[in-house]
């Protein structure tokens, strides 16, 4: 992640456009994952399993993934790799707490206990040290 964006990053400031960058990056992911499909799937679903999957799924994953890459694009060069990496785990860390404790996304539920909040204040402390 962190060679991935500082590479994407430069591209963004050499193409003075961090969304070309962004632009770049992803049609060269799904153009690799296109490949991978092809070259591994060997039976698509049935019309009636796509059929069941709510709407907002078909859009929703890179809708945010277009969002965190392009962010992280623009903000790398203006405060530099090592604090947008500290606040984008911090984030991550967080949120996979939250949405454990209620799973969200249909995921399983994972309470949120007092040792969870431990453990989550020491990661956080510890980007936060391993930054300053």
């Amino acid at each position: 992640m962190v060679i991935q964006g500082s590479i994407n990053a430069r591209l963004g400031i050499l193409l003075n456009n961090s969304l070309l960058a962004t632009s770049i990056a992803m049609v060269m992911s799904a153009v690799l994952t296109i490949v991978a499909v092809f070259t591994t799937v060997r039976q698509l679903p049935a019309l009636s399993r796509l059929q069941v999957v709510p709407a907002y799924m078909w859009f929703t994953g890179g809708l945010l993934s277009f969002i965190a890459v392009s962010l992280f694009y623009y903000i790398i060069p203006r405060v530099g790799i090592a604090t947008a990496v500290t606040f984008g785990l911090s984030g991550q860390i967080l949120f996979a707490a939250v949405a454990g404790h209620f799973g969200w996304f249909g995921m399983p539920v994972e309470p949120f206990t007092a040792r969870k909040l431990i453990g989550v204040i020491i990661m956080i402390t510890g980007i936060i040290i391993i930054k300053s």
